[in-house]
C-alpha cells in the first residue's frame, strides 16, 4: 500500500509540526499511538518536552541576526538582499519551530496556529532558498525593486497557500484537505515535503552548475556539498533515528533536537558558500564566456560580485 499522501507513520515515530494539526480532529482517522513519547525536563515548576530544540532554535535567531550583519557588510555581492531575505525567513521558521515543538503550549488551537506558521514558512524559505540560485545567473538585476517584488509576491503566495491548507486541516473549515483515514492529506504532504525537497535539490543542482561550468572551479562545492550532507543528516534524525534515539534516551529527546542543530549548521555552510562566490579571488576563466555580458567580472575573478550596489 502506498505511503504517498499519509503522516500516521511520520507522526508515530518523530515529531512533526504536521502531527499538531491532527490533535482533537473528528475526522475519520485510527488513534494514534506514538512509538516513543517525548517525556522531555522539567525546568522548575515547568515541563519542557524538547528543551534541546528550543534552545538550538533560539541560538538561531542569533545565529541569522549575525550571518544578516556580514550580509550586508558585502555591498557588491550578486544577490546580497535575496539572502537576507532567506536568513529572514529562516529566523522566522526558528522561532515557529521553537513554538510548535518546544512542547510548552498547553492550547491546542494556539499549537495548531503555530504549527501552520511553521508549515508556511518551511514551504516558503525553501521557494526564497531556489530564488536564490536563480538570482545567481542575473536574469534580472540583483536586489532592484523587480527582483524583489518577485521575491515578496512569490513568497507571500506561497506562505499563504500553503497556511491555509495547513490551517484548513487543522481547524476543518472545509473538506476540501480534510484528513483521511492513515492521516491523508495530499495537499499537505506536496506543500510541506515534496515542494520543499524539490525547492532544495534544485538550488543544488544550479548553483552545482554555476560554480562549476561559470566560474571554472572546485573549490567552492566543498561547502555547497558540505551544506548539502548537514542537511541530510538532520533528515535522517529527524525520520529514521528519531523514534530509536528517543527509546534509547527515555523520552528525554528525540531526532528533532538534531534535526534543528544540522538544519542550523547547514544554513551557516550555505551562507559560507554563498560569501566565498562573491568574494573571492578564482584564478581560472569560467567555461561559459557570455556571462561576463550578463555583470560577470571574469577576467578579474571567477567569483560573480554584481555591479549594482
Amino acid at each position: 500500500m502506498t505511503q504517498f499522501g499519509k503522516f500516521y507513520n511520520f507522526c508515530r515515530d518523530s515529531t512533526l509540526p504536521a502531527c499538531s494539526l491532527y490533535a482533537n480532529s473528528s475526522s475519520p482517522h485510527r488513534p494514534l499511538e506514538q512509538s516513543c513519547v517525548l517525556t522531555g525536563f522539567s525546568v522548575g515548576d515547568n515541563p519542557l518536552r524538547n528543551l534541546g530544540l528550543v534552545l538550538v532554535s533560539g541560538i538561531s535567531v542569533f545565529v541569522v541576526a549575525y550571518l544578516l550583519w556580514r550580509s550586508e557588510r558585502k555591498q557588491a555581492a550578486v544577490g546580497r538582499r535575496e539572502m537576507q531575505v532567506f536568513l529572514l525567513l529562516f529566523a522566522i521558521l526558528s522561532i515557529a519551530q521553537l513554538l510548535s515543538l518546544g512542547g510548552f503550549l498547553t492550547s491546542v488551537t494556539v499549537l495548531k496556529w503555530f504549527s501552520v506558521l511553521h508549515i508556511a514558512a518551511i514551504a516558503t524559505t525553501c521557494w526564497v532558498l531556489l530564488l536564490n540560485a536563480i538570482v545567481g545567473y542575473q536574469l534580472l538585476d540583483d536586489g532592484t525593486p523587480l527582483s524583489l517584488g518577485l521575491f515578496v509576491a512569490s513568497s507571500i503566495a506561497i506562505f499563504v497557500g500553503t497556511g491555509y491548507i495547513s490551517a484548513d486541516i487543522g481547524f476543518g473549515w472545509t473538506n476540501t484537505f480534510r484528513p483521511d483515514d492513515d492521516y491523508k492529506s495530499y495537499g499537505l504532504y506536496i506543500m510541506y515535503l515534496l515542494f520543499p525537497l524539490i525547492c532544495i535539490v534544485a538550488y543544488f543542482v544550479l548553483e552545482s552548475i554555476l560554480v562549476l561550468r561559470v566560474l571554472g572551479e572546485t573549490r567552492p562545492m566543498l561547502l555547497l556539498g558540505g551544506s548539502a550532507l548537514l542537511f541530510a543528516i538532520g533528515q535522517i534524525f529527524t525520520f529514521v533515528i528519531s523514534v530509536h534515539l528517543c527509546k534509547a534516551a527515555d523520552g528525554k529527546i528525540d531526532g528533532s533536537l538534531f534535526e534543528s542543530l544540522f538544519t542550523l549548521l547547514a544554513v551557516i555552510t550555505l551562507w559560507a558558500f554563498w560569501s566565498s562566490i562573491t568574494e573571492d579571488t578564482w584564478t581560472d576563466e569560467p567555461l561559459n564566456p557570455s556571462m561576463s555580458d550578463a555583470g560577470y567580472d571574469t577576467h578579474r575573478s571567477g567569483n560573480y560580485d554584481s555591479q549594482y550596489t
